[in-house]
C-alpha cells in the first residue's frame, strides 16, 4: 500500500500588546477561508490569497485599529507567514519555483517565487494614491514583507503597468498565489527529495 503523504497544514497563535492574530493553514486545502481582521479591503484581498493558492486560511486578527491598520496588517503577514512555513515543513517534494504574468482588465503584475528557506523580498510596485478607499496602499508591500520574511520564501513582485490601484493590489495577492500554488505542489518526479543540491532548504 502507497505511504499516504503527511498533512501539510500548520497553526500560528500570536498575541502581542498591539494584535492577536490566529492562523491555521492546509496547503492542500481547496482555496476555502474564513477570514476576519476588521479590514475590509484587506479580508477581501486575503479571500483572493485564499482562493488561488488553493490554501485553505482560517485567519482571526483583533487589532488597535483605533490607531491604523499599520499593525493588524504586518502582525497578520507574520502570523501566516509562521503558519506556511510549519505546514512546509523540510519542504520535501515540492516544485520550489513559480512565476506568473497575471492580468487583471488593464493591469498586469508579475510575481516570482523560491520557497528556498531564504527570505527575501524584491519589491517594484508603485500606486499612483496612498489609499484604496480607507486603506493605505504602503500596507501591501508590508505585508508581503512580513510573509516572505516567516514563510522563508524569496519572493519578487513587479507591477508591469496599471491604471487602478484596486486592480494593482489585487494582482499583487493574485499573482502571489498562483506561484505559491504552484511552487508548493508535490512533483512526483521528486520522488520525495529536499529539491536542493544542498539536500536542505532549512
Amino acid at each position: 500500500m502507497a505511504e499516504s503523504m503527511p498533512s501539510r497544514s500548520g497553526q500560528v497563535s500570536r498575541k502581542t500588546n498591539e494584535t492577536a492574530v490566529s492562523v491555521s493553514v492546509n496547503i492542500d486545502g481547496t482555496g476555502t477561508s474564513k477570514i476576519a481582521t476588521g479590514v475590509g479591503f484587506f479580508d477581501h484581498m486575503l479571500d483572493q490569497l485564499s482562493r488561488h493558492s488553493l490554501i485553505d486560511m482560517e485567519i482571526k486578527a483583533d487589532g488597535d485599529l483605533h490607531i491604523d491598520d499599520h499593525h493588524t496588517v504586518e502582525d497578520t503577514g507574520i502570523a501566516l507567514g509562521q503558519a506556511l512555513a510549519k505546514a512546509l515543513g523540510d519542504r520535501r517534494g515540492i516544485t520550489r519555483y513559480a512565476s506568473i504574468d497575471l492580468a487583471m482588465d488593464e493591469t498586469m503584475t508579475r510575481a516570482a517565487v523560491d520557497v528556498s528557506g531564504r527570505p527575501f523580498l524584491v519589491w517594484n510596485v508603485a500606486f499612483t494614491s496612498p489609499k484604496i478607499g480607507s486603506f493605505d496602499t504602503e500596507l501591501v508591500r508590508e505585508f508581503f514583507q512580513a510573509l516572505a520574511q516567516h514563510a522563508g520564501i524569496t519572493l519578487h513582485i513587479q507591477n508591469i503597468y496599471g491604471a487602478n490601484n484596486h486592480h494593482i493590489a489585487e494582482t499583487c495577492f493574485k499573482s502571489v498565489a498562483r506561484v505559491l500554488r504552484t511552487a508548493t505542489e508535490i512533483d512526483p518526479r521528486q520522488a520525495g527529495r529536499v529539491p536542493s543540491t544542498k539536500g536542505t532548504l532549512a
